[in-house]
């Protein structure tokens, strides 16, 4: 089995591809290392409303807290910020012919989804558009490291 970055000491910008295809689903795979995107509607925490953090399911960094989710109608997780500023990177995509801010995970370099200025509604006007197969969901009270240990045995 390959060695799981969030339950051990390695590094997960320093892991392999195939060490990340042998951790993650095939979708996880797609997503935060191929940076595909899952089809509207059809990724996991959409309508999820109970308190607690989301994590990177490839690395299990902290992302986001509950609080700042919002249903922005667009078919994918909506989160209005970040837990810290280092919880991600954010870089210029000029891919499908349109100019657009990529966010990675700031701790593997995980594909998660996009931002947008398009969120009047939230405090600071923006939407991370967040695919939910990029996110592991962590309720309030538990433990990070068991809910994704859990999360790998289930797969």
């Amino acid at each position: 089995m390959a060695k799981d970055p969030a339950l051990d000491d390695t590094a997960p910008k320093d892991m392999r591809t195939e060490d990340w295809r042998a951790l993650l689903s095939p979708v996880e795979f797609a997503i935060l290392r191929e940076s595909a995107t899952e089809r509207p509607g059809t990724g996991r925490y959409l309508n999820e409303e109970r308190a607690g953090a989301y994590h990177c399911a490839g690395c299990g960094h902290k992302l986001y807290d509950g609080a700042h989710k919002f249903h922005s109608g667009c078919g994918w997780p909506s989160f209005f910020q970040e837990v810290e500023a280092d919880a991600i990177t954010t870089y210029v995509d000029h891919s499908h012919g349109m100019t657009r801010t990529e966010m990675r995970c700031g701790s593997c370099d995980g594909h998660l989804g996009h931002i947008f200025p398009d969120a009047p509604q939230t405090p600071t006007g923006i939407r991370h558009c967040v695919n939910g197969y990029a996110l592991l969901f962590v309720p309030e009270g538990e433990d990070p490291q068991e809910v994704l240990r859990d999360h790998r045995a289930a797969q």
